[in-house]
């Protein structure tokens, strides 16, 4: 079973106005609510390409009951640990310009994170879980980290996407890939990167504390992917870019989606890529008819 792992979900509520003025009534012309968070992300899109999943984290509250019926809608099956604070909501604000009011998230007693560790210790090898995002404030444990040590035991493959000292904290343990972005992979090394050699030699430094590959998104520019012994970079169609929310997480899910049927790795990395461009294109996360026309244009180029 894949399962993705979303901490901190939320509803994403979605918020269209023509113009917005501070300290002023405003009006929105349109409004969406989504289950949010990365792991839910790709647990979705991972769906669209009929790849079955199990999500996990934690859930509370009358959100919490949304995002659980609104996965069940979508057929995902799920197994989140049941807290009493309300799971967040978080506003999007599209008038242009995005803005974007995220909430704190619930507190995660000791108990209920010993509950989710037990999920995490019921995995085997036949396993692949997946870890994006935040970590609520309360939980000050060294999640990502404990998370790792627990699957390395297992033998469950590990796949991460998650801010610089998230991202890092698990390179020891060997997950199957790691896709930070490129402005992450500037934070991480601390530089400014302005090349694709940069790109594959920082990619390159994450394999050699490590990770097994390396997927970097670079938005307009495609993505470029890095094992031991291949280097790949996907060059994609132009197109109007309606969404960078969830693009990222299309990306690991179409990888994910790849290898899990067998594909080789470049088939996989188009896949991958061609997920990532088509959520970007659209106002939510993509489609299967849109991923399908996409996958067509992108090329991918040994590098």
């Amino acid at each position: 079973m894949i399962y993705t792992v979303t901490f901190n979900p939320s509803i994403d509520y979605v918020m269209f106005t023509e113009q917005f003025e501070v300290g002023e009534l405003n009006r929105a012309h349109e409004t969406n609510k989504f289950a949010g968070g990365k792991g839910i992300n790709v647990s979705r899109v991972l769906k669209t390409l009929n790849v079955d999943n199990t999500a996990t984290g934690f859930v509370g509250g009358f959100p919490g009951e949304f995002i659980k019926d609104a996965l069940a809608q979508s057929d995902i099956q799920t197994d989140f640990v049941e807290v009493e604070d309300d799971t967040r909501i978080n506003v999007k604000l599209k008038s242009g310009l995005e803005t974007e009011i995220n909430g704190p998230g619930p507190d995660i007693s000791s108990n209920h994170y010993e509950q989710f560790l037990e999920k995490m210790k019921n995995t085997s090898a036949a396993d692949t879980v997946i870890i994006a995002g935040s970590v609520p404030s309360s939980l000050t444990k060294p999640v990502y980290q404990e998370v790792a040590e627990i699957l390395k035991a297992t033998g469950a493959k590990l796949i991460v996407d998650a801010e610089k000292s998230l991202m890092k904290s698990i390179l020891s343990y060997g997950p199957a890939f790691v896709k930070p972005n490129k402005t992450e992979l500037e934070e991480i090394f601390n530089k400014s990167i302005d090349t694709d050699q940069e790109v594959i030699d920082c990619a390159k430094e994450l394999l050699s504390e490590g990770a097994q590959a390396v997927i970097v998104s670079l938005g307009g520019e495609g993505a470029i992917y890095v094992d031991a012994n291949t280097k790949l970079k996907a060059i994609v169609p132009n197109g109007q870019v309606v969404n960078t929310v969830g693009s990222g997480d299309s990306t690991v899910a179409g990888m994910v989606a790849g290898l899990e049927t067998g594909k080789d790795i470049e088939s996989s990395f188009k896949l991958a890529v061609s997920c990532g461009t088509a959520t970007a294109f659209n106002a939510d996360l993509a489609e299967l008819n849109d991923i399908e026309k996409i996958i067509s244009e992108v090329v991918i180029k040994h590098i």
